[in-house]
């Protein structure tokens, strides 16, 4: 730190820079984030194996693209513990109740009457699906459609054990996500082909789309963070949740127009600094206003 500087805050931003992704480059968006986030914080880098053992010499740790836990779950187990045994301020907040938990709120959510892809794990709950020529199986603990495989209905019994979730296979017209830091909206992109997951464009949402991700926003228990509500347009019409992803969402920032992209900056920037002042409310107007309608 130069001589008379002020001390600025310290953070720990953990990346997984090598991890390969289908159809995304990762660390390209860290790059640029870090590039960003230096002219207001004094940052340094470090894989998830690391974040438990350099957290303490930080103000905050901020998780991004750290890459599925899976790959590194005691890594990450030792993390959260000394994260919550310590105080330690985490970004996204540990406080989630998504992805960051586990898969167990998609069967919640499906119980409790929310417009999500129907998910069950267990045999005996299988009547509870809609009738689907297909099913998707997939493991309780998987990421990035690992281990996912589309099966017909008389292997479900088999594998229906509490280790994978049980969904009907949806012939979707499109997915799209809904990006929000804090719980302010920022931005939507869709890929209309749904073969091409990533291949992503602007979408527009209407005031039903938004009311229906932020009905999964204000059900999760993160106040600071990013989050991203993955959804699907079933073919009757309606949106149904595939995913919220509450600890490391990508973000996809190389699709965006650059004056949305910067707004995401801004909205990122104020949000960290709120959560280490303590500070609650959302973003500014301005900073909503630009991310709403400049994508």
């Amino acid at each position: 730190m130069s001589a008379g500087r002020p001390a600025r805050p310290r953070l720990l931003y953990v990346t997984d820079l090598a991890y390969q992704a289908r159809g995304r480059r990762y660390c390209d968006e860290d790059i640029f984030l870090t590039s960003r986030l230096a002219a207001h914080f004094d940052l340094a880098l470090c894989p998830p194996t690391a974040a438990a053992a350099l957290m303490d010499g930080f103000d905050a740790v901020v998780v991004r693209n750290s890459g599925p836990v899976l790959a590194h779950q005691e890594a990450y187990r030792a993390f959260r513990d000394h994260a919550l045994a310590t105080g330690a301020r985490v970004y996204n907040q540990l406080t989630g109740r998504a992805d960051m938990a586990g898969k167990q709120y998609l069967i919640d959510l499906t119980e409790a009457g929310f417009p999500v892809i129907p998910t069950v794990d267990r045999a005996e709950d299988l009547h509870r699906l809609p009738a689907a020529e297909r099913y998707v199986v997939k493991p309780r603990l998987g990421a990035d459609s690992i281990g996912l495989e589309i099966v017909l209905a008389d292997r479900l019994p088999d594998l229906a054990d509490r280790t994978v979730l049980v969904q009907p296979y949806v012939d979707l017209a499109y997915e799209v996500s809904f990006y929000f830091v804090d719980h302010d909206f920022q931005y939507a992109l869709h890929a209309p082909d749904p073969a091409r997951r990533w291949r992503l464009e602007r979408y527009d949402p209407t005031a039903d789309d938004l009311e229906f991700a932020r009905r999964f926003i204000d059900w999760n228990a993160i106040e600071h963070g990013i989050q991203r509500v993955d959804a699907c347009r079933a073919p009757d019409g309606r949106l149904l949740l595939v995913e919220l992803e509450d600890l490391n969402p990508y973000l996809s920032l190389d699709a965006l127009t650059p004056e949305t992209r910067d707004a995401f900056v801004v909205a990122m920037t104020e949000s960290v600094h709120r959560f280490l002042t303590g500070v609650r409310g959302p973003a500014s107007a301005t900073v909503h206003t630009k991310t709403t309608t400049n994508l």
